[in-house]
C-alpha cells in the first residue's frame, strides 16, 4: 500500500484515537507561548512558538547540539565531495512516521526528496523555501540513502538543514500537516483547541534511546497553553501551573532578579536560574547613504560608539541579561566570533571626534534621530543622554515594531534599533548584512554599506571549504565593519529560562530550541 493510503486511513483513526487514558501529572511538560501556533507544517516554522512545537514533533536529516555543531539525526552519516557541491546522507532504518498515535510508513529517502521539493515548491509558498535556494538536484540512490547536488559550493549548507523547514514529512502528505502533523519526532499532535490550548503526547515508537538503552521521551505529554498577558503568566508558573518561562519581560524582572541578574532569594529553593548565550546581537543600524551629513562622516560613527557605557547599560537596564558588545558584529560561539576588537567606553576620545567633525564640517549642532520599538526605548534614553554629554543631540522616534521594520526596510530610518538572530550556525549569517548585492528593500543590507573589498572577502567566503580561511576572512570583514561603524552594537544576548526545580534535564544551546526528548519530572 502506498504511503498517501496509510495517511487517509490514519486521518480516519484520529477521531477514534483513546481520548480517556488519565496521564500522571508527573510526566506533563507545561509551558505557555504569548500568541497561538499558526501552523505544525515544518514548512512554515519562521517563528519561535512554531519552531518549538515542530521540533517535538519532527525530525531533519542532521540537527544541531548544545556546541553548535552539526550531528546526525535522521542520517547515520554523510559526505560531501571535494568540490563541495555533493551532499550524500546515509539514513537510518526502521524509523516510522507516527499519526495521533498510529505508526504509519517507514521512513525512506523517498520522504526526504518529497519533502525539501515541496518547501521549495513556489505553489506552497513557504517562507523557508530560500534554504534550498542553491540546490541544483536531489536525486534518490536507494531507499536509505539520498544526494543533494548545489549549483555552488556553500559551506553553511549542512547548518541550514538542521532548520525546522526542512524536517522530514511523509510523502504525499499535502497541505493538511497545518492541523493534522505527520513526523518522526518524540511526541505527536493529541488535541489543539486554537488560542486556548494544545496538547502532545509520547510517540511510544520513538527511534532514541538513552546511553541505558531506555526509550525516550520520558514524560508521557506535552500541555501549551496561549495567555498572552506575560503577568498572568509569570503567577501561573509561581503557582507550580507552569514548569518554565522563556526570557523575561520587564512587568515582573525586578520580581525575579536582583540588578547584578541573580535570583532573588526568595526564589531560590523552588526555581532555577539558566543563563546562556544565545545567537542574537543587538544593534543600532546606521542608513550611511542617507543624505544626512552626521551618518556619513566616519569619525561622527566611531564618536557615537565610544560615547556610552555598555557595561552600565547592561548592568542597570537588562540586569546582566546580555555581553557588552566589546566586540564585533559575530557573536561568540560562532567562527570568527569575539575574536575582533570593537568599541569600549572612551568619552574623552568621543568629544575630540565630535569637536574634529565640527570643525571640518562647520556643524556646530550635530543631530541625529533614533528610531525604536517600545521595548527598547530605555536603551535609547540612555544612549540619548550620554550622546548629549559629548555633543550630540537626539531625539528618539518611537514606533510599532511592525512599522518600524517596514520603515527600516525602505530605508526611510537614519538610525534605528535592531537586532540579528542567526537563522543557521555560520558567522555568514552575519556578514550577509553588508554585502551590497543585499541592499535592502530586496535584501537585509539596511544600512546600505558598500565596500569593494568587503563583496570580494564574502564572496570568496562562499565558495571556500576550508575552515581556517574561512574563518581568516569572517574576521576580516567584521574588523572592517567595525573600522567603518555602519552599526553601533549593543550587546549579544542571553537566553534566559525559569525552570522549576523538579525538572531535569532541560538544556539550553545557542539557538533556543526547546528541546524536552531528555527531559523528566520529579
Amino acid at each position: 500500500m502506498n504511503k498517501l493510503y496509510w495517511i487517509l486511513i490514519l486521518s480516519i483513526c484520529w477521531s477514534c484515537a483513546d481520548q480517556t487514558k488519565k496521564i500522571d501529572d508527573s510526566t506533563v511538560f507545561r509551558y505557555n507561548e504569548h500568541a497561538n501556533i499558526t501552523s505544525l507544517d515544518p514548512a512554515f516554522s519562521k517563528d519561535q512558538r512554531n519552531i518549538w512545537a515542530c521540533n517535538l514533533i519532527y525530525n531533519g536529516l542532521v540537527q544541531l547540539d548544545n556546541q553548535m555543531k552539526v550531528v546526525p539525526d535522521l542520517a547515520t552519516e554523510w559526505e560531501v565531495s571535494p568540490d563541495g557541491l555533493q551532499y550524500n546522507f546515509q539514513l537510518k532504518k526502521g524509523i516510522y512516521f507516527n499519526r495521533a498515535g498510529q505508526q504509519a510508513p517507514e521512513l525512506t529517502s523517498a520522504d526526504v526528496k518529497y519533502s525539501l521539493e515541496r518547501l521549495r515548491d513556489p505553489q506552497l509558498a513557504s517562507p523557508g523555501a530560500w534554504v534550498l535556494e542553491r540546490v541544483n538536484d536531489i536525486e534518490i540512490v536507494d531507499d536509505y540513502q539520498i544526494q543533494i547536488s548545489l549549483d555552488q559550493p556553500f559551506p553553511a549548507f549542512l547548518g541550514m538543514l538542521s532548520m525546522k523547514y526542512c524536517s522530514v514529512v511523509p510523502e504525499g502528505s499535502g497541505t493538511e500537516l497545518r492541523n493534522q502533523p505527520i513526523g518522526t519526532g518524540p511526541f505527536y499532535l493529541k488535541r489543539w483547541e486554537e488560542n486556548v490550548k494544545m496538547v502532545l503526547r509520547q510517540n511510544q515508537s520513538y527511534w532514541e534511546t538513552d546511553a541505558g538503552g531506555n526509550s525516550l521521551p520520558y514524560l508521557e505529554a506535552v500541555a501549551i497553553s496561549f495567555k498572552n498577558d506575560k503577568q498572568s503568566e509569570f503567577l501561573e508558573f509561581a503557582q507550580g501551573n507552569l514548569d518554565f518561562i522563556n526570557a523575561i519581560d520587564p512587568s515582573y524582572k525586578d520580581e525575579l532578579l536582583t540588578t547584578t541578574g541573580n535570583l532573588k532569594e526568595k526564589y531560590i529553593h523552588s526555581i532555577d536560574l539558566v543563563k546562556a548565550p544565545y545567537l542574537n546581537t543587538e544593534y543600532l543600524g546606521i542608513k550611511i547613504d542617507n543624505p544626512v551629513q552626521e551618518l556619513q562622516n566616519p569619525n561622527l560613527r566611531k564618536a557615537m560608539n565610544l560615547g556610552f557605557d555598555r557595561d552600565k547599560m547592561i548592568k542597570y537596564l537588562r540586569n546582566n541579561i546580555g555581553t557588552p558588545a566589546v566586540h564585533g558584529f559575530i557573536p561568540q560561539g560562532l567562527p570568527g566570533g569575539g575574536i575582533v576588537q570593537g568599541y569600549t567606553y572612551d568619552p574623552k576620545l568621543a568629544r575630540e571626534l565630535v569637536t574634529q567633525y565640527k570643525e571640518e564640517t562647520g556643524d556646530q549642532n550635530p543631530s541625529i534621530t533614533i528610531s525604536t520599538g517600545a521595548n527598547y526605548l530605555d536603551l535609547c534614553e540612555y544612549i540619548q543622554k550620554e550622546w548629549q554629554k559629548i555633543g550630540i543631540t537626539v531625539e528618539i522616534e518611537v514606533m510599532t515594531p511592525s512599522t518600524l521594520r517596514q520603515a527600516r526596510k525602505v530605508g526611510q530610518l537614519d538610525v534605528f534599533r535592531s537586532s540579528w538572530i542567526a537563522d543557521y550556525p555560520d558567522a555568514e549569517n552575519y556578514l550577509a548584512l553588508f554585502y551590497s548585492d543585499n541592499f535592502s528593500p530586496k535584501g537585509s543590507n539596511y544600512t546600505h554599506f558598500s565596500k569593494k573589498q568587503y563583496d570580494q572577502w564574502y564572496e570568496t567566503s562562499l565558495s571556500t571549504t576550508n575552515d581556517s580561511i574561512r574563518q581568516s576572512l569572517y574576521v576580516a570583514m567584521d574588523s572592517l565593519i567595525i573600522a567603518e561603524a555602519p552599526i553601533i552594537p549593543l550587546y549579544y544576548d542571553q537566553s534566559v529560562r525559569f525552570i522549576s526545580k523538579n525538572v531535569k534535564g532541560l538544556e539550553s544551546n545557542p539557538v533556543n530550541m526547546l528541546d524536552l526528548t531528555r527531559v523528566y519530572k520529579n
